[in-house]
């Protein structure tokens, strides 16, 4: 084994591994915080490796970096943004507040990468120094929270795409149900007809309502604090840098950055990362929505709605022979779950700003990010697994749709409600279809009655009246 290297910082010095990028303010907060063993995202990881590249050339290009340095770390910064250093991030989520740890953890790696490139050992700090150099008119108060609403747009334009598809194919349920006609319900009581492409079709438009709610979410993302440094004012960053780095990390994020308007408030308040996630939130509360419905259709057979059927596509019992549960749909509420409890969890910490800086920043940017991250895997999955084979049940829906009283609300213009009502009580009591009653009372002819109630006139109750 590669014998350990001597790394020194403020509190005095450390071993570090030698085989290690990480250096040893990484090895102190890894030490301090055994938390969960969760490691910060990907996305989170390549926006900060981005913000970095964006900050060495603004850095060389102002004259706040020699050549030799900037041309390293950039191409270590290029490196970090590949993925190439995954395995080197090694502070928890949970660690020590604003995220100093996980942007030290960077700081490192592109250090010792850099070294590398120039030939010199890793943890030769007195030649490129993570603090002084990498980090020139930085700091975390402005680099975290900048690299971490990139990474959330980098996250949210996964689920953008994630929802959009899910969308398309309840649109497409809708169009292939879109003359099946069945009871509607409200209360979970017999109510008017619709069709079961009505239903689908309306889950599509919820979903595509919400992406349309992302827009201003995305805008206030893309207003960065970088470049603001340890408050706001820029400290110790050469003139011009904030506009510079900006526009660079922009140019390599491809994405619509802009310069805060008051970087005082981009230090203080983290209000965009719970702007992000309340919509996460909107967008589970409607996917789960959608679940219970489908779970609730499909219900039974023998004792339920039974008036779709989703696909079988696990055994659902480990003691019911040929039982098959909606596990698909299940798997979705549980996801959904997840992110309303992670929403609640980043309310907390976007409340726990003081003053010119909120050190409950890398909770935040972690629920955010992992909230995106699963619904952006699993609604493909949902929508193959599930949506694209739901069949309609017909024979259940007809008799559902001719049985229900509730259709008897068209008679009520003609007939009044009191009257309707009575006959809806007296064909209850009597176990007598309504259709025959309106007869034997002489209240309509039979064919009064199929004009009102047949086929063709419950299908047409169920079309939007213009």
């Amino acid at each position: 084994m590669a014998p350990d290297r001597v790394e020194k910082d403020s509190l005095g010095p450390r071993d570090v591994p030698e085989t290690a990028y990480w250096g040893i303010q990484s090895l102190r907060a890894h030490e301090n915080f055994p938390v969960s063993g969760l490691r910060s995202s990907p996305h989170l990881v390549r926006a900060y490796a981005l913000l970095k590249l964006a900050c060495v050339r603004a850095n060389v290009a102002l004259g706040g970096l020699d050549a030799e340095r900037g041309t390293a770390l950039a191409q270590a910064a290029e490196e970090m943004a590949a993925g190439r250093f995954a395995a080197e991030f090694v502070v928890d989520v949970f660690q020590a507040g604003a995220g100093t740890s996980f942007h030290m953890n960077v700081n490192e790696v592109l250090t010792n990468r850099a070294l590398e490139l120039m030939g010199k050992p890793r943890g030769d700090y007195a030649t490129l120094s993570p603090n002084d150099h990498v980090n020139r008119g930085q700091s975390t108060n402005d680099t975290y929270p900048s690299a971490a609403q990139v990474a959330t747009l980098f996250a949210l334009a996964e689920v953008r795409v994630a929802v959009g598809g899910l969308a398309a194919r309840l649109r497409a349920k809708g169009e292939e149900f879109a003359r099946v006609p069945k009871s509607g319900r409200t209360h979970l009581k017999d109510a008017m007809p619709v069709t079961l492409g009505a239903e689908f079709s309306a889950y599509a438009s919820s979903l595509e309502h919400v992406v349309e709610m992302l827009a201003p979410v995305e805008r206030a993302l893309a207003e960065v604090p970088l470049g603001g440094s340890a408050v706001g004012s820029g400290v110790n960053s050469v003139p011009g840098f904030r506009r510079k780095a900006v526009e660079g990390l922009a140019e390599l994020a491809k994405l619509p950055l802009t310069v805060a308007r008051d970087p005082f408030e981009t230090m203080q308040s983290r209000w965009p990362l719970g702007a992000a996630s309340a919509w996460l939130r909107t967008l589970a509360l409607e996917l789960l929505r959608i679940s219970n419905d489908l779970r609730l259709l499909s219900s039974g057979p023998a004792t339920g709605f039974d008036e779709i059927r989703l696909p079988e596509i696990q055994p659902g019992s480990s003691i019911m022979p040929a039982k098959v549960n909606p596990s698909a749909a299940e798997c979705l509420g549980m996801v959904a779950f997840h992110v309303v409890g992670a929403d609640a969890a980043t309310a907390y910490a976007v409340q726990a700003g003081q003053l010119e800086i909120n050190v409950m920043m890398p909770l935040a940017a972690y629920e955010v990010l992992f909230s995106a991250q699963i619904l952006a895997s699993y609604l493909p999955v949902f929508a193959r697994t599930c949506v694209d084979g739901i069949t309609a049940n017909a024979p259940r829906l007809e008799k559902f749709l001719i049985e229900s009283a509730a259709v008897a609300t068209v008679l009520t213009p003609r007939l009044g409600y009191l009257k309707v009502a009575e006959l809806l009580h007296e064909a209850e009591r009597t176990h007598r279809p309504i259709q025959e009653l309106l007869v034997a009372h002489g209240l309509l002819t039979a064919g009064e009655v199929e004009e009102l109630l047949g086929s063709a006139a419950l299908l047409k109750l169920t079309q939007p009246v213009p």
